[in-house]
């Protein structure tokens, strides 16, 4: 899998692999060559005291190196350029991927495990690529060019390379193979400390209020300890490897000084060919430890290539129109629902049964109901937040399954029911639903929302800083600025999820007596919990359980749907309902 991954992202960026294995080759083979020069001085040149031999050569010495230092900084910046462009290559199509998904996929993930691939398992990718590029190119060629040059310079002594090289290659693997399923543990246990971090942040008040910090804590710590005892497992692993590789490199040079000199004092071999033969040795050795290096990394970065690719591969349930349609002439907001049902994966009943309700231009639809009714899940299949499992969405007589994504985008304005401010300005957030709004228009929405009078108020007004998530502000401030983000975008078709929920009363009826002439050509619907936000609704559709039990104005439904009776009543007295 993860060699699928990097074939296949790494296919852009051919010719930067090209120069840096050609560029790993030469500076491998200039490696290579500098001990045979070395050897040649000490017995070519220090032996006969040929001064002039021993210049030249050192000339060409200190040329070779040049060369392979200016090749090897070369190939790191190639290898470097490509794993960098990898990286991002992986974040975009995975954010391009996460960005179409429905509810229910990101359900199924996670948003943490989502969050962690995106940036650490993308990151162990990046890293192996890296390492991989400027190690594993020149490995191969410096291992078996050192064992070739070893052979040329004595080939009796290269008898202990038969011995030595796969004593430390069996070796490293058993300990690779111990350490591959540890690497996607350790990257499940990152999962999970994201998961509780990013609770225990969002919901700080919470623990606060209700003095679970001493709870946290251990859950927290249960988390870490999860994570510190797969860290010290890869660990253990880990300083046994180098340990070993290390030994196996002291046991080798002193056995091959010990025979090395034997064959010297027998007069087999010259002290330069012996000087030579040990810095081939340490190549391969090199060559070996560089392996290790990448068999190191290679559990982990396996374990993030298979979530990342499982990210990629993961088909979002909101399937685009094969050929998109337009709605006969300009669109108007007029949104139908027919017989519409949802069911969620692996559920036994449905959360809405047969739902059908009309939105009229011009017009406002309350959808009322008890908690757990259905009505933010109907809510969500409007803008295809999910698709139905029965039925059809209709906007402007065309099913929203097959209209234009655009233009279904930038019909509707969504208002919902726990509203998200991003980190900038008031300014930014409120041009969230019109990239082009002036000034002027932004300040409109902001007097329709109710919501001029706290931005003026505010040191900076529009530039005033708006902390992620809109934590700086209070619930009914995010709720307005939210409507005034839908308001400054014009749409067709307004849909508020309980909106208004966080308004006192005053400023809930200002807001919806301003809303009531700001939207006069437009569509709303309007879920809500309170009796009096909805009341004066020209259509209200009570929900029950998932059903419709009741479509009609306030004063019929007060005479002919108990459901919606029971919830008037639970609110307003008899004289306030009347």
């Amino acid at each position: 899998m993860l060699t699928g991954l990097l074939r296949e992202k790494l296919q852009p960026y051919r010719s930067w692999i090209t120069a840096v294995v050609a560029l790993q080759v030469v500076a491998t083979m200039a490696m290579l060559y500098l001990p045979a020069l070395n050897a040649d001085i000490i017995d070519k040149g220090v032996v006969t005291g040929d001064t002039g031999y021993i210049g030249r050569l050192g000339a060409w010495m200190l040329a070779v190196s040049a060369v392979q230092g200016i090749c090897t900084v070369g190939a790191v910046y190639a290898g470097a350029r490509s794993a960098s462009a990898l990286g991002r290559d992986l974040r975009a199509a995975v954010f391009d991927r996460v960005q179409r998904f429905s509810t229910r996929e990101i359900g199924q993930i996670g948003t943490p495990s989502l969050i962690t691939r995106s940036t650490n398992d993308i990151q162990q990718v990046q890293m192996l690529t890296l390492m991989g590029l400027t190690m594993m190119a020149a490995a191969p060629i410096m291992g078996v060019g050192a064992a070739i040059m070893a052979v040329h310079e004595d080939a009796p002594l290269s008898l202990l390379l038969v011995l030595v090289v796969p004593v430390l290659g069996l070796s490293v693997a058993a300990i690779v193979r111990r350490m591959r399923p540890l690497g996607r543990d350790m990257q499940d246990r990152v999962d999970g400390i994201n998961r509780v971090l990013r609770e225990q942040i969002a919901g700080v008040r919470v623990v606060r209020a209700f003095v679970r910090d001493g709870f946290e804590r251990r859950r927290f710590a249960g988390a870490n300890d999860d994570l510190y005892d797969v860290s010290m497992a890869m660990g253990r692993l880990m300083s046994m490897m180098f340990p070993l590789v290390i030994l196996v490199i002291n046991l080798s040079s002193v056995l091959v000084i010990w025979f090395g000199g034997l064959r010297i004092d027998s007069g087999g071999m010259q002290i330069g060919a012996l000087t030579a033969f040990l810095s081939y040795l340490m190549q391969m050795l090199m060559a070996v430890m560089m392996a290790t290096f990448m068999f190191v990394m290679l559990p982990r970065a396996e374990a993030s290539a298979e979530r990342i690719v499982e990210v990629l591969d993961t088909e979002s349930s909101l399937e685009p129109p094969v050929a998109p349609r337009l709605p006969a002439g300009r669109s108007r907001g007029r949104l139908e629902l027919r017989d519409v049902e949802f069911r969620y994966p692996g559920a036994d009943e449905p959360v809405l049964h047969g739902v059908s309700l009309v939105a009229e231009p011009g017009q406002v639809t309350a959808v009322i109901g008890s908690t757990g009714a259905g009505k933010t899940t109907m809510i969500n299949l409007i803008p295809r937040l999910a698709d139905v499992t029965a039925g059809e969405v209709l906007l402007d007589g065309v099913d929203v399954r097959e209209l234009d994504p655009a233009v279904l985008a930038s019909s509707i304005g969504l208002v919902p029911q726990r509203p998200y401010l991003f980190s900038g300005t008031v300014g930014s957030n409120v041009r969230y639903g019109d990239p082009a709004a002036t000034d002027e228009q932004v300040w409109e929405a902001l007097d329709v929302a109710q919501a001029r009078d706290f931005v003026s108020a505010m040191p900076e007004g529009l530039e005033t800083p708006i902390a992620q998530g809109g934590t700086n502000v209070s619930g009914g401030q995010r709720q307005r600025l939210a409507i005034a983000r839908a308001l400054v975008r014009r749409p067709a078709l307004y849909l508020f999820d309980d909106s208004f929920s966080a308004l006192d009363y005053a400023t809930d009826a200002a807001l919806r007596q301003a809303l009531m002439r700001r939207t006069s050509d437009a569509a709303v619907l309007i879920v809500a919990q309170r009796v009096n936000t909805i009341r004066h609704a020209d259509r209200i559709v009570v929900l029950d359980e998932g059903r419709v039990v009741g479509t009609g104005r306030h004063e019929e439904l007060m005479e002919t749907c108990e459901t919606y009776r029971e919830i008037v009543l639970s609110q307003l007295t008899e004289q306030e309902a009347a």
